[in-house]
């Protein structure tokens, strides 16, 4: 609402702002959190509910920039024209232009529209010229061929039929990946875990467990853990479209749509190897335990499973369902990993499969109420919650959890819950439905991030890199969160003084 406010009172940013006059998504994504507000350097203005100083201090920095915005919108403006001008229809100009705008905007100011229209056409070259034939539309291209596409279908008939059958890991690779959690968490300050992880690349663990996911349909398999739609994974189709809103899980993912979001992902996709190169290394790696080729990476993404399987931002809990029956799931079975009770963390129930794209997710158990409510949501939702403090032995699962517990918006979907609805819906329910099943969006996420480092060969070699790594996608999870509840609670604010100026009027 704050930022909403101060942005209205702007004029001359109407190529960065909505219909109804607010600013664009991507104009707080792309310009004013990372450029203008700076919400790292300013914690004051990074909750979803700011403190008065905290809203003078936004509104202030909004307003200092006001300048810069102008010019940013009118450089915008001038580039969209040139643009069009060069039949230019490669990517969304948001994306592509909104942070060479400001650039633009800060080191020349407010554009002349004939004098400068050289300037923007020499930075529209130099945003799609580098993509070096790597564009989707060639990419589209290739897979629509009739010919390249019969001979791509046999080469993934070919690939899902040879895939490794042997396999599995045994109770001392777990206790293994225990171990490596424990030392990643810790390296920077002890400077262990190197020979943990070069065990576990040499026992080609992380292959183990992949292949676990092909054949695995009851718990932890790869549908629960939130990586496909199936019972179990199937072989990738080809494709011929993509959206980022609406991409597939990532075992369920086209080739297409992997090859799609790399390009997307890419800034210089000139060092790519070409478009036949790319969709065909890309048919291997689909193909593949965990869909990555790179060892290193694959034991990442087994420590990343074991990481995620210990996440409980709500803290362990006992989970009714259906009829009221309750179950306790337990992951990670201690005496396995060899560490006693504290080893044991317990998880709800995850048997509902994912319905749609939109909401892969399991049914929320939880929905945030409106503010103000006083019961308590393990209470209201007929659950028990354990102490905080149960949680899985290791010091990655402590630190992350720990961090989680402590986010405002955890808080308060623990106190303010008052009912499990049929039909949930909304940005909160979602919310809630992830932090009920937080291994999902975080082992999605990591999966990507692993993807995009196996596409550009850069293993994960060391201890302290595989730990930024996974401690990265828990921030980056939580930060998201922290965005959607930011603008639910934007949205309900704002739906709620319509309503009240309604009921004034009649």
């Amino acid at each position: 609402m704050v930022l909403d406010e101060v942005w209205r009172r702007l004029d001359g940013v109407e190529a960065l702002s909505g219909p109804q006059g607010g600013p664009l998504r991507r104009t707080v994504k792309l310009l004013l959190d990372p450029l203008v507000i700076r919400p790292v350097q300013h914690p004051s203005c990074a909750g979803a509910i700011l403190t008065a100083d905290g809203a003078t201090l936004l509104a202030s920095r909004i307003f200092a920039a006001a300048d810069v915005l102008r010019a940013t919108a009118a450089w915008f403006t001038l580039l969209k024209q040139v643009r069009r001008a060069l039949r230019i229809t490669e990517g969304n100009p948001q994306d592509l232009y909104f942070q060479r705008c400001f650039e633009l905007a800060t080191t020349a100011g407010h554009p002349d529209p004939m004098r400068d229209r050289q300037t923007a056409e020499a930075a529209l070259r130099d945003i799609h010229e580098f993509a070096a034939g790597r564009t989707t539309q060639a990419l589209k291209e290739h897979l629509t061929d009739a010919e390249v596409a019969r001979q791509l279908g046999g080469l993934i008939e070919i690939a899902w039929r040879r895939r490794p059958s042997a396999g599995g890991v045994g109770d001392e690779h777990i206790a293994a990946l225990d171990d490596l959690l424990d030392a990643c968490a810790t390296s920077r300050t002890t400077g262990d875990g190197q020979p943990e992880l070069d065990r576990l690349v040499a026992a080609r663990v992380g292959t183990h467990s992949g292949i676990d996911l092909w054949r695995r349909a009851a718990p932890d398999s790869a549908q629960e853990l939130g990586l496909t739609a199936h019972p179990l994974p199937r072989p990738p189709a080809l494709g011929a479209s993509a959206s980022k809103a609406d991409l597939g899980l990532p075992f369920d993912r086209t080739i297409y749509e992997r090859v799609f979001t790399v390009l997307q992902a890419s800034s210089e996709r000139a060092e790519l190897p070409p478009i036949p190169e790319l969709v065909t290394d890309e048919i291997a790696r689909s193909c593949s335990p965990w869909a990555l080729l790179d060892e290193t990476l694959r034991v990442a993404a087994a420590a990343g499973a074991a990481l995620a399987v210990g996440l409980s931002p709500f803290g362990a809990t006992s989970d009714e369902r259906g009829h009221g029956a309750g179950r306790v799931r337990h992951l990670a079975d201690a005496a396995r990993a060899g560490r006693g009770s504290e080893g044991d963390i317990a998880r709800p129930d995850r048997g509902a499969p994912e319905a749609t794209r939109a909401d892969r997710d399991s049914t929320p158990d939880v929905a945030l109420a409106g503010r103000g409510e006083a019961a308590d949501a393990t209470q209201a939702a007929g659950r028990v919650a354990a102490p905080d403090g149960v949680t899985r032995g290791t010091a990655a699962h402590r630190a992350i959890n720990n961090r989680w517990r402590r986010e405002a918006y955890v808080l308060q979907a623990r106190r303010l819950a008052v009912h499990v609805p049929e039909t949930p819906s909304g940005p909160l329910a979602q919310i809630a439905a992830e932090l009920r099943t937080p291994w999902r969006p975080y082992l999605r996420r990591l999966w990507v991030r692993l993807h995009g480092r196996d596409v550009r060969d850069a293993p994960v070699s060391e201890p302290e890199e595989l730990w930024d790594l996974l401690d990265g996608v828990a921030r980056s999870v939580i930060l998201d969160h922290r965005t959607k509840v930011k603008n639910a609670l934007s949205a309900d604010a704002v739906a709620g003084e319509v309503d009240s100026m309604e009921s004034r009027a009649s």
